[in-house]
C-alpha cells in the first residue's frame, strides 16, 4: 500500500516504478509557476486586439472583461443567444466557426478569451497558442487530464500568456489564505474540507431518445465540435451540458477550480497520492447526484501530509468543534484545518476567510502582506497586463494546470467507481494489483468536425 507522506524513493520502489527504470518528466512545483518564459508581448502603448470566442451567456462576461481594449472578432456557434453581444459591437466581424475566425483575422488578433461548453476548450486554446496567441479560458482550463498537461506544455512552447478563468485566484481571499498559513496562524494543516451547492442542473440521467428541432440561429454540428456526433435535444442546452461527461466535468469541474484553488495554492499541493470517490448515482453519459471525493496528498515543502475532501450534491463536511452552533454551513465554502486553528471561508471564490469561532478575528493580529495584489482583483485586467509585459497571471497554464488535473483526477474516481494511487511524477496512474484501469478517463478521442 501506497502511505501519504511516503518520500519519493518509497513511493517509487512501492508503486513497483523505480526498477522499471522510467524516465520522470518534471513536474514544475508551485513557486516555479509563476514566471513562464514569454515570447511574445503587446506594445504596451496601445489597446490590445482581442477576439472572443464564445460570447453569449458566460460569455458576455469575458467580453465585459475586455471591453477596455480593442474588439476585433465575435465567435459563437448560437447567433440567438449572443444576440446581445452581437447587438452591442454591431460593427465587429462575427463568426460561428472559431477555426474561421482565427485564420480570417489572423494577425489582426493578439489575444483570445474561450468561453465555450468544456470539451471544446482545448481544441480552441491550441489553436490560438499555435498561432502566437495570448489566451484567457474559462475553468476548468480543459476537459481531461491529458488536455490539460498538452496545453501547458503548448503555453510554455510558444511562450504566450495564459489565464484561467478561477476569478478567485486574483483576489483579496487567497493571498490571506497563504500569508495565514505560512505564518502559521492555524499551525500544521492536515485536513482540509471544501463543497459547494452544485449541480443545479439535472445529473444522474440516460441519453435522450427523442430529436428535437434545431432553431436556425444553432449550428448544432459546431457546438458538438470534437465530441462523439448525437441528435440534437434540448436538454443539452444552453446550460444542462455540464452534466454530460461528453461536454462538461459535472458539479467539482465547474465549481473546484473555484472552491479547492485557495487550499491547494496555500498548501502547495501538486499532484495527489490517492484519489476516491464515494458516489449516488451516475453513469457513462451523466455525473452522479451527488459526490464525496477524498485526494490525498503527501508531505511536501516542510509541510505534513494532507486530506483534501471535496463534497458536492447537498454532501457536506461534520461540523467543526470551532464552529458555533447557531451558525449554517454556507451554500458553497471551504475549511482549512490546522492543529493550532481553523480558517472557514463561507463562499466559491474565498472572497472573506475567516477564523472561527468568530470570536478569534477580535484580537487577531494579522501577519504582514507578503504577495502582491492584483489591482481590482481583476483576472482579465491581470491578463491584459501581463499581455502587454507585466507581471504573470497568477493562474496562468503552469498552475492552473496543476490545479486542473487534481479536480479532473476526482472525476476519474468518480468514473472509474474505485480508489486508484496516482504518479506524480509521472502524472499517469499506477499499475499494481487491484487498481482499475483509468486511462480511457484521462483522455478521449476527437470527432473530425
Amino acid at each position: 500500500m501506497i502511505k501519504v507522506g511516503m518520500d519519493r524513493r518509497q513511493f517509487l520502489k512501492t508503486a513497483g516504478l523505480a526498477a522499471a527504470g522510467l524516465a520522470l518528466a518534471k513536474v514544475p512545483a508551485v513557486g516555479e509557476c509563476i514566471k513562464p518564459k514569454r515570447k511574445h508581448f503587446c506594445t504596451p502603448d496601445r489597446k490590445m486586439r482581442i477576439a472572443c470566442i464564445g460570447v453569449g451567456g458566460r460569455g458576455e462576461y469575458a467580453v465585459k472583461g475586455v471591453s477596455g481594449e480593442e474588439i476585433v472578432g465575435l465567435c459563437d456557434v448560437d447567433w440567438n443567444r449572443s444576440k446581445k453581444t452581437f447587438e452591442e459591437y454591431r460593427d465587429i466581424p462575427k463568426f460561428k466557426d472559431f477555426r474561421v475566425m482565427l485564420h480570417e483575422l489572423g494577425d489582426k488578433i493578439d489575444g483570445v478569451t474561450v468561453s465555450t461548453p468544456d470539451h471544446m476548450h482545448y481544441p480552441s486554446v491550441i489553436m490560438a497558442m499555435e498561432m502566437g496567441k495570448h489566451v484567457y479560458v474559462e475553468k476548468p482550463m480543459a476537459h481531461t487530464v491529458w488536455e490539460a498537461r498538452q496545453m501547458a506544455e503548448a503555453a510554455r512552447k510558444y511562450g504566450v500568456v495564459t489565464q484561467m478563468g478561477n476569478q478567485g485566484h486574483a483576489g483579496e481571499g487567497i493571498r490571506l489564505v497563504k500569508e495565514w498559513i505560512q505564518a502559521g496562524v492555524i499551525g500544521d494543516v492536515r485536513e482540509v474540507h471544501a463543497w459547494t451547492n452544485r449541480p443545479i442542473w439535472p445529473q444522474n440521467l440516460q441519453r435522450p431518445t427523442e430529436v428535437d428541432q434545431v432553431q436556425e440561429t444553432l449550428d448544432w454540428n459546431l457546438w458538438l465540435g470534437v465530441a462523439p456526433k448525437r441528435p440534437f435535444n434540448k436538454c443539452y442546452m444552453p446550460f444542462n451540458w455540464r452534466g454530460w461527461w461528453d461536454f462538461g466535468c459535472g458539479a467539482l469541474g465547474d465549481m473546484a477550480c473555484h472552491t479547492m484553488d485557495a487550499a491547494f495554492w496555500g498548501l502547495d499541493l501538486t499532484a495527489p497520492i490517492s484519489i476516491e470517490a464515494v458516489v449516488e448515482g451516475g453513469n457513462e453519459e451523466t455525473a452522479p447526484k451527488s459526490s464525496v471525493i477524498t485526494y490525498q496528498f503527501g508531505a511536501r515543502n516542510g509541510m505534513p501530509p494532507v486530506t483534501f475532501k471535496w463534497y458536492d450534491g447537498g454532501k457536506l463536511p461534520s461540523r467543526p468543534k470551532e464552529l458555533e452552533a447557531d451558525r449554517k454551513f454556507s451554500e458553497c465554502g471551504q475549511l482549512l484545518i490546522g492543529d493550532k486553528g481553523v480558517i472557514m471561508d463561507a463562499s466559491a471564490y474565498c472572497e472573506s476567510p475567516r477564523l472561527i469561532p468568530e470570536s478569534k478575528m477580535k484580537d487577531f493580529k494579522r501577519p504582514a502582506k507578503t504577495f502582491a495584489r492584483v489591482l481590482g482583483s481583476d483576472p482579465f485586467k491581470e491578463w491584459i497586463t501581463a499581455c502587454k509585459g507585466g507581471v504573470m497571471c497568477g493562474s496562468n497554464f503552469d498552475y492552473a494546470a496543476l490545479l486542473t488535473e487534481m479536480v479532473l483526477l476526482g472525476n476519474v474516481a468518480v468514473r472509474c467507481g474505485n480508489k486508484f494511487y496516482w504518479d506524480g511524477m509521472n502524472r499517469w496512474s499506477i499499475n499494481i494489483a487491484g487498481q482499475p484501469d483509468v486511462s480511457r478517463y484521462l483522455r478521449h478521442p476527437y470527432r473530425k468536425y
